[in-house]
């Protein structure tokens, strides 16, 4: 028997209600960056003015990434595309090409051009967004896609009192606007 979804809907946005009661909050520490370094055959989604936009700043970004990862974009390209959805490669099914490491922990080279003031792209919004996927069925639908690695940010965020929903807060304003963060926001009742 399947579980019933509880769905809120706000401007024909429908969010899992998972996403306002689940604590979250990102342990780096504990979890090494294992958003960016687990184990698939299929990468984070990327949109194609994504695309774009890392072509577009490609120069500024590979100075982070490690060599092995630079030669992987050099022969095979960053993005792949399967049955339409484009997705970014990763090294052995498992790192994504834009991880460079700081001490032992995997972070986006994207995102550290970003913060270094190098580029005005902060990282792809499928990465923004973890730990919510968003899938398309007539209309968004957001997910909280849970992974055993992110138990660490579970406990962290119950400790904060942090939800998935105020975790991401940046990235949902990034996506859907302030004016729907905050509709959202009234609607949940928070």
């Amino acid at each position: 028997m399947f579980k019933k979804l509880d769905l809120v809907e706000v401007d024909n946005i429908a969010v899992n209600t998972e996403i306002f009661e689940t604590k979250f909050t990102c342990d780096l520490g504990k979890c090494k960056g294992a958003c960016c370094t687990m184990e698939s055959e299929l990468g984070a989604p990327l949109k194609e003015e994504e695309v774009d936009i890392i072509n577009k700043y490609f120069e500024e970004i590979k100075i982070y990434l490690p060599k092995e990862h630079l030669k992987e974009i050099e022969k095979n390209g960053f993005w792949f595309s399967r049955q339409g959805d484009l997705m970014i490669r990763s090294i052995d099914n498992r790192q994504c090409v834009f991880v460079h490491y700081d001490g032992d922990i995997a972070k986006c080279s994207i995102e550290k051009a970003f913060f270094d003031g190098k580029i005005d792209f902060q990282k792809p919004i499928s990465c923004h967004l973890f730990p919510i996927r968003v899938s398309n069925f007539g209309g968004s639908v957001l997910r909280f896609e849970k992974y055993d690695e992110c138990q660490p940010a579970i406990t962290k965020g119950e400790k904060s009192n942090t939800t998935v929903f105020e975790f991401c807060k940046d990235s949902l304003k990034r996506e859907f606007g302030s004016n729907w963060f905050n509709k959202t926001k009234t609607v949940i009742g928070s």
